[in-house]
């Protein structure tokens, strides 16, 4: 059964306000509170409040994923969760959680993966003679530093292992959390094994409030840059995603205070709404910025031959017309005012070893 566009109310606290079909399902079921009779006052006021985030333990046997894409940075990475509990109305990855016989819509935010077992595989992959040691980037899906994180510590063990291997690794994250793990960091990047890209996407409270609702707020973000700075660790700005008509028109105020705050590089990439996120955004815009709406969406069709999502490799990240050569012009004017040399930091896994074993050569 097709998910009809219904009228829908936010749901605070949560990105997005309802649970689209999932496309690979034959069957979606959706409470009709005008004609079920069964449904209580206490059911109908439940059905318009924020779901309680549930967690499920991800039993996989393995933790690296590999990549082939021209568009991404790394070719291995790592996610301790699988959905996300940020919120983040545009994520790319909700459709993920579609696999798991989830929506992308509230499930992929309230019901959480959790691969407990993470740190034990990655040594495990580690210890193995077929590592090559590499750049292991981590949050290439979903946030490793989101809301559980501070408690179940999954990131952090993880951390230790790369520590204990010498072996280099990236992070993106939304979250002040990342500060936590300073003392990881600051050892990996003694030996030019570790970076950190914070993603701010707006510097607006309000709208970040609303649009990635369990994120830090983006002057904690930019404080968590001034700290991983201080402390040494090779640190980043992400404008990820840039939303045109919404937040492209920060792009060069954004990176000056991520600058000042002591970010090296800098980075962007343009919205993304592949299946399901089309509508959930579109929904998300007629409730929080029903005047930006139409801008919004006719500036991202622009960008991809007049759909609101281009899957092709060379395009996918950043788009192609006037909107998108009008957003990189400003990127790079942003750079060259903040005086940034480069747009990634240069890792290496020259020092990497196993525990117990022979220093390995930079492979």
């Amino acid at each position: 059964m097709q998910q009809q566009m219904q009228t829908v109310t936010p749901i605070h606290g949560r990105g997005a306000p309802f649970n689209p079909a999932n496309r690979f399902e034959e069957l979606h079921l959706e409470p009709d509170v005008d004609a079920d009779a069964s449904l209580s006052a206490e059911d109908v006021a439940a059905l318009g409040s924020a779901p309680r985030t549930k967690f499920y333990k991800d039993k996989t046997q393995t933790i690296l994923t590999h990549n082939d894409s021209p568009d991404v940075g790394f070719d291995t990475g790592i996610n301790p969760y699988r959905g996300c509990e940020h919120g983040c109305i545009y994520c790319y990855a909700r459709p993920t959680h579609e696999y798991l016989g989830f929506s992308a819509g509230l499930d992929f935010e309230s019901k959480i993966m959790v691969k407990e077992d993470a740190p034990k595989l990655l040594r495990k992959e580690m210890m193995s003679k077929n590592w090559k040691p590499r750049v292991v980037a981590v949050s290439g899906n979903t946030d490793c530093y989101q809301p559980i994180e501070k408690k179940l510590e999954i990131t952090r063990s993880c951390l230790k292992v790369f520590a204990e291997f010498r072996n280099p690794v990236s992070i993106i994250t939304k979250n002040h959390l990342v500060t936590r793990d300073i003392d990881l960091l600051q050892d990996l990047a003694k030996d030019q094994a570790a970076a950190v890209f914070i993603s701010v996407t707006t510097l607006d409270s309000d709208l970040a409030r609303v649009m990635e609702p369990r994120t830090s707020m983006p002057a904690q973000r930019i404080e968590a840059i001034r700290k991983l700075a201080t402390a040494g660790i090779p640190v980043g700005v992400m404008m990820g995603p840039t939303i045109p008509g919404l937040t492209d028109h920060e792009m060069l105020e954004l990176i000056e205070r991520a600058t000042d705050a002591g970010a090296q590089y800098a980075g962007y990439i343009v919205v993304r709404l592949p299946h399901a996120v089309k509508d959930l955004f579109e929904k998300w815009l007629e409730v929080h910025a029903p005047g930006k709406k139409d801008k919004v969406l006719n500036r991202i069709r622009a960008m991809r031959d007049g759909k609101l999502n281009d899957p092709n490799f060379g395009s996918r990240m950043s788009g192609h017309g006037i909107f998108a050569e009008q957003i990189e012009k400003t990127f790079e004017i942003a750079c060259r005012k903040a005086g940034i040399l480069g747009r990634r930091p240069v890792l290496s896994a020259a020092a990497f070893r196993r525990p117990g074993g022979a220093q390995m050569e930079l492979l």
